[in-house]
């Protein structure tokens, strides 16, 4: 293992230093992610106006939403990886990876077939305000024609995950912010194509990274550890299977999230086409402190992972408590951030007064998000590093489905508090998924589970 220049041994050394300079590219990287789509809404807000920024908010969750589910699949093969590699089963890994390849490329194209032929009923289901129907429907379009791509880049980058190497994934998206930042310019602002120009933009970037990284990796496939040949893509049924039976939990995981976002978004919809911009602003904000503390929970999964596959359970434990005290220190910092300067964050997207005003709802009601998200990075990632994939669905199905829409309605609805009432719904539920994945955690039940490893 120590041999392979790209492959990182998490099984010795000092964990909150090892963390802390693993978890850095990958908040970097995850930054520059939540860049690449926010320029769209930047760029779409200045040059089309409100009723772009809605169909770039309301099509770009949908979008996410078939992304995510790629994601899941990509996150059973990191576990997978970084389980072997830390049981030293190096030629199982690279079975694993060569399965990985294929059937998450073929997920991306059959999810990419079920968005365009199911487009109009989708739309429909999202009561998108008529001004901005037509601008979203070409949005969907074009980026789901493009999910190849989307799943092709995820893969790369969770295979990389897996072997302990985070700063290639941030150079992946560093190519793609920076080829969509450009074309986004060209496309929407001076040829005019408007919402249509910040999708095309989308997806050229996302394709020049995928096919970068797929020539970085065949250029040092030596020092990846994978030959690239035709046979070593045939798809395994032994760990197909194990990456179905671990990633199918963690895509519904990952989707259920993204699909309350959906029904709290059609919501949002009905009260006015400046609530639906507003929402779609305020969630773009939030994602972006969102996905950099998700950055923690990238990092430390591997490492939580090569340590559980080498039955070293107290390094496993000291992972997660490491990542309990990063996540706390960031939590505080956004906070800050949100009460000190939330109304000029929503006017870096938009010039509409109406959407400024309207910030400081959406800002009083989400901040009760945040602790639970703090709580989140740690147990997630202890929770999908151990490969104990069907808790973290069901929990996720508690804060997605049951509370997550449960709660949106009843605060939003029932009591009639309407925007605030959705947006604070949307926040209080991710509780339903912190509280008991942090009793689990202490409960120290999870020691008598089998590792993925001792099946390989």
């Amino acid at each position: 293992m120590k041999s392979q220049k790209i492959t990182k041994d998490f099984t010795e050394g000092n964990i909150f230093i090892q963390l802390l300079l693993f978890t850095l590219p990958f908040m970097a990287g995850n930054a520059l992610q939540v860049l690449y789509s926010t320029v769209d809404m930047v760029i779409v807000g200045k040059y089309v106006g409100t009723p772009g920024l809605s169909a770039v908010s309301q099509s770009s969750m949908i979008v996410n939403f078939v992304t995510m589910v790629c994601l899941g699949f990509s996150n059973a093969g990191q576990v997978l990886i970084s389980q072997a590699l830390g049981a030293e089963k190096r030629k199982e890994a690279n079975d694993i990876i060569g399965t990985l390849f294929s059937v998450i490329l073929l997920i991306g194209v059959g999810l990419s077939i079920v968005i365009l032929l199911f487009r109009y009923p989708i739309l429909k289901l999202m009561n998108i305000p008529n001004e901005s129907y037509n601008m979203s429907m070409d949005y969907l379009i074009i980026c789901s024609a493009g999910l190849f791509f989307t799943a092709g880049y995820n893969m790369v980058s969770a295979v990389l995950r897996g072997m302990g190497d985070s700063k290639r994934p941030f150079l992946f998206i560093g190519i793609a912010t920076i080829v969509n930042l450009v074309l986004d310019i060209v496309f929407t602002g001076y040829l005019g194509f408007g919402v249509a120009g910040a999708a095309y933009a989308t997806i050229i970037g996302q394709g020049v990274s995928f096919l970068f990284s797929l020539y970085y990796l065949y250029k040092n496939r030596y020092s990846f550890g994978f030959d690239f040949k035709k046979e070593s893509f045939l798809i395994n049924k032994k760990y197909s299977k194990m990456i179905f039976s671990l990633g199918t939990p963690m895509a519904i995981q990952s989707g259920c999230i993204n699909l309350s976002m959906l029904y709290v978004n059609s919501l949002v919809n009905s009260v006015s086409v400046v609530a639906s911009a507003s929402f779609g602003v305020g969630s773009r904000i939030d994602d972006i402190f969102n996905k950099i503390s998700q950055g923690l929970q990238y990092a430390a999964m591997p490492i939580i992972s090569q340590n559980i596959g080498a039955k070293n359970q107290k390094r496993a434990i000291k992972t997660v408590y490491c990542t309990l005290l990063y996540s706390g220190i960031f939590t505080v910092f956004v906070i800050v951030i949100y009460l000190i300067f939330g109304r000029e964050l929503f006017m870096m997207f938009s010039g509409d007064t109406l959407v400024h005003n309207m910030s400081s709802v959406f800002i009083s009601a989400i901040l009760w998000m945040f602790p639970a998200l703090a709580i989140m990075r740690g147990t997630n990632a202890f929770i999908q590093g151990i490969g104990y994939a069907k808790l973290g669905m069901v929990l996720s199905l508690l804060d997605g489905v049951v509370l997550r829409i449960g709660l949106s309605w009843l605060f939003g609805i029932a009591f009639k508090w309407g925007f605030y009432g959705f947006v604070l719904g949307y926040g209080l539920a991710a509780y339903g998924c912190a509280i008991p994945g942090l009793i689990y955690f202490l409960s120290g039940g999870w020691k008598k589970r089998k590792s993925l490893a001792d099946e390989m």
